[in-house]
């Protein structure tokens, strides 16, 4: 971009800012309060999943349910879907002890292994989470995974897997929130502030509102393995379209406040400064792991550069938006192939054919659906 093109984008950028000041004070919000807005377009009720999580013991930091059980998708009947939780536990071992002494019949075989072997297939083996599928609990089936707080805490700021940290790119329901020292607020809010800067590295100089949360929703997707067998292809278009505002509430205040971006809320479009100095500061801003993936693919073997020296050449390339895609898809990857391996185990073989029964079945009304 040239010195005359930044300029007009900067002047752009202060002239509407100026006027939306009043709009911005609206419209802001704090991620928690993003995050809980969801509620409205909740598909069960608050005391259902309340219910549910009354099953569970109580040390548990952080408790959400996600996915389209719980929040519109389109193309998709809440009726029959899983209900998918995600509890992050402080101490891994102590909280299976008594999940396996409350709800023995959670756990596949692996049960017999005892509570320290499961804490060891949790932390040690996929993404670090350990589920149980296939639950029954009032009236609905239910999936729920297992993650120790420092792992979630780990993932996202580093996106070390992008297994949870990419569920938590896209709107959920967070039902308890134990954070006396207000990491989890902070590591929820570089994670969205992340996934932002990640999708805008990707993206052209204009583009829409629906583009962005897409490219965002998307990113946690880029290389799963699963979005060629088992997942319906138009997944990220079904859970972003019925959910557009609640995206706006997630990523607004970020958008307003980053340098790089002309957002017009109005008119649903954004501008975006595509220079190589720019680009620098982004792929600076982003997680460290993703980082080293992306130096690991542009340095050749025995090279050693510095990440800034590699990020600082990828910033100039003008395919720097593929190079991220292709460090992100790395990435997930490794960590959904494992974790699928691993909740064969988890799950056990009768289970497992079941849900992945299920996935096949959506994804093949997904085809027939878009074929129309």
């Amino acid at each position: 971009m040239s010195s005359l093109t930044s300029f007009s984008f900067l002047f752009k950028k202060n002239f509407l800012n100026y006027f939306r000041v009043h709009e911005f004070n609206r419209g802001s919000c704090s991620v928690f309060r993003a995050v809980s807005s969801v509620m409205c377009a909740s598909r069960v009720s608050l005391g259902l999943l309340r219910r549910v999580l009354s099953c569970f013991p109580g040390d548990v930091s952080l408790s959400l349910a996600y996915g389209s059980g719980v929040l519109a998708q389109r193309g998709s009947k809440s009726g029959n879907n899983i209900l998918d939780f995600l509890l992050a536990v402080n101490e891994p071992t102590s909280w299976h002890v008594q999940n396996l002494k409350m709800n023995p019949r959670h756990y596949s075989c692996v049960r017999i292994m005892g509570p320290q072997w499961i804490a060891k297939i949790q932390l040690n083996y996929g993404a670090s989470v350990y589920f149980n599928t296939l639950v029954p609990c009032e009236g609905r089936l239910m999936k729920y995974g297992v993650i120790s707080t420092e792992d979630l805490l780990d993932d996202l700021l580093h996106w070390k897997t992008l297994y949870v940290s990419g569920r938590l790119h896209k709107p959920v329901r967070i039902l308890r929130q134990q954070d006396g020292e207000g990491r989890l607020h902070t590591a929820l809010q570089v994670n969205l502030r992340s996934a932002m800067t990640a999708a805008l590295l990707t993206l052209p100089e204009s583009f829409s509102e629906e583009q962005l949360f897409t490219t965002i929703a998307g990113l946690s997707y880029t290389g799963d393995f699963r979005m060629v067998v088992g997942e319906d292809r138009s997944k990220v278009e079904n859970i972003v379209h019925p959910n557009l505002e609640e995206f706006r509430r997630l990523y607004a205040q970020f958008l307003h406040e980053s340098p790089y971006v002309v957002y017009q809320p109005s008119q649903g479009r954004l501008e975006l400064d595509k220079s190589a100095d720019t680009q620098f500061t982004q792929l600076l801003a982003l997680p460290t792991h993703l980082q080293q993936q992306l130096t690991n693919l542009v340095d050749p073997p025995g090279r050693n550069r510095d990440v800034e020296e590699v990020l600082l050449q990828i910033s100039q390339d003008p395919e720097c938006g593929l190079w991220v895609r292709k460090g992100i898809s790395t990435i997930v990857k490794r960590s959904s192939l494992s974790q699928s391996m691993k909740g064969i185990v988890t799950a056990g073989p009768v289970k497992a054919i079941r849900y992945s029964a299920q996935k096949v079945k959506k994804m093949w009304k997904g085809f027939l659906t878009s074929r129309r």
